[in-house]
């Protein structure tokens, strides 16, 4: 009874100590998300009512790249900043991240790129949580919880998906790993970063997938080979983006040329076909793809365009384009496996960005919070599908490995993502924990 009453005598402060903090963290990126949504909306409509603001994005372009040439070296690396000072934290990620990926991200819009939110977001959130480690005097295992924070805060606030956001910032970080102590902390600051952000003002899209089919063998067979589908064009688009960049590094070594040459490709694009559904956030497409057929090739030109902006340097995320890569492709492959359209659009508006970011737990609370709870069953069946067709690669290049997709490549843990072609080739033969070959 004495050690029994010990124990929770150590956790009421320990409670205290991270409701506190996780509080602090979620005003913060919840009050950041909501005027960087807010910004994000007047630079989409403004794009919308002047269409002639395309020819000045790669101008736009340039001007990013400059300032993050000049002033934001070190927090260039954004998400994968994060997820490295998560495993290896060494110094507070300087301030102005937050300001610099804001101000990017609305430019990109503003002018016509194909891009997403949920990078600024989580940058935001991380960049201002870390400020805090200075303020409290932080440990270095402390400051690693408040990133995790962080992250599940701006998250949870950019798309109104509290426990999403919370699970988000535990399951980004490793494959196949979670640390659960830092649970309380992301929950707590996911909650009020998301009341926080509709206090604001602030309000999300929502998306309605009709009736679920019950569950019998041809739904969730069919809803297993979507899954693999979607998992194969998670993974297409993390390998097109981080091919596009590196070979656009190796010929531009100027780097605010980047994201000119990139905006004058897209521009070109914008002037020779039709493809404003394909700019920006690509919201309305999204909702169109719930609600009647649209063209099969629709996900394709999204995914196109997005690593194109990406690829080339433009800031902002990744999330909402495999959104939309996700939906079309759900909607397009709807009538071939005979599901309701509706619903495999929202499978795969969660199932292509779950095998994208390795995170299929999150993508499927995800679903439920968006969608309702009677998808949930075909939501984590698409989402972990996705998560294990798409192999060991990702958007976020300094993920671990934690545990291997297919119980295989003993030995790989703790090696990043981007660095996973490499091991493999220089590995040592051996079995693996399958007792395969390596």
């Amino acid at each position: 009874m004495s050690s029994l009453y010990k124990e929770y005598l150590a956790l009421l402060p320990w409670l205290a100590k991270w409701l506190l903090l996780a509080l602090l963290v979620g005003a913060l990126a919840g009050s950041a998300s909501a005027l960087f949504l807010m910004a994000l909306d007047w630079a989409t409509a403004t794009r919308l009512a002047q269409r002639w603001l395309i020819w000045l994005l790669p101008l736009g372009g340039f001007a990013v790249g400059w300032l993050y040439l000049r002033l934001g070296r070190e927090v260039e690396a954004g998400n994968n900043l994060l997820i490295d000072q998560i495993h290896d934290p060494d110094k507070v990620i300087p301030l102005r991240m937050a300001p610099l990926v804001l101000g990017g991200t609305v430019v990109s819009h503003l002018f016509g790129a194909s891009v997403g939110r949920e990078g600024t977001a989580v940058q935001m959130g991380g960049a201002l949580a870390d400020q805090l480690t200075h303020v409290f005097r932080l440990r270095m295992e402390d400051r690693r919880i408040l990133l995790m924070a962080g992250i599940s805060a701006g998250f949870a606030s950019v798309f109104g998906t509290p426990l999403a956001g919370a699970i988000f910032g535990l399951e980004v970080l490793a494959l196949g790993r979670m640390r659960l102590d830092a649970l309380p902390a992301c929950l707590a600051a996911a909650i009020a970063a998301d009341r926080i952000c509709l206090l604001w003002g602030v309000h999300h899209t929502h998306y309605a997938t009709g009736a679920i089919p019950a569950i019998a063998p041809w739904p969730l067979l069919a809803v297993l080979i979507a899954g693999a589908l979607f998992g194969l064009a998670g993974r297409l688009f993390a390998d097109g983006t981080h091919a596009l960049g590196g070979w656009v590094k190796q010929r531009a070594a100027y780097a605010p040329l980047r994201p000119l040459l990139g905006g004058v490709v897209i521009a070109v694009a914008a002037w020779l076909r039709p493809i404003d559904r394909f700019l920006g956030l690509g919201i309305p497409a999204i909702q169109s793809a719930f609600a009647a057929p649209v063209a099969p090739w629709d996900f394709a030109g999204k995914m196109a365009l997005t690593i194109v902006s990406l690829g080339s340097g433009f800031k902002g995320g990744e999330v909402t384009p495999l959104f939309y890569i996700g939906a079309t492709l759900g909607n397009a492959l709807a009538p071939l496996l005979q599901l309701p359209l509706p619903m495999l659009a929202g499978l795969g508006f969660v199932a292509v960005f779950a095998g994208a970011a390795n995170t299929p737990i999150a993508s499927s609370l995800m679903a439920i919070e968006l969608f309702g709870a009677e998808i949930g069953v075909y939501a984590f069946l698409a989402c972990v599908a996705s998560y294990l067709f798409s192999g060991h690669t990702g958007i976020y290049r300094s993920q671990r490995i934690g545990h291997g997709k297919h119980g295989q490549f003993k030995g790989a843990e703790g090696v990043r993502l981007g660095e996973w072609v490499a091991w493999r080739r220089q590995a040592p033969p051996g079995k693996d924990e399958a007792g395969g070959p390596r």
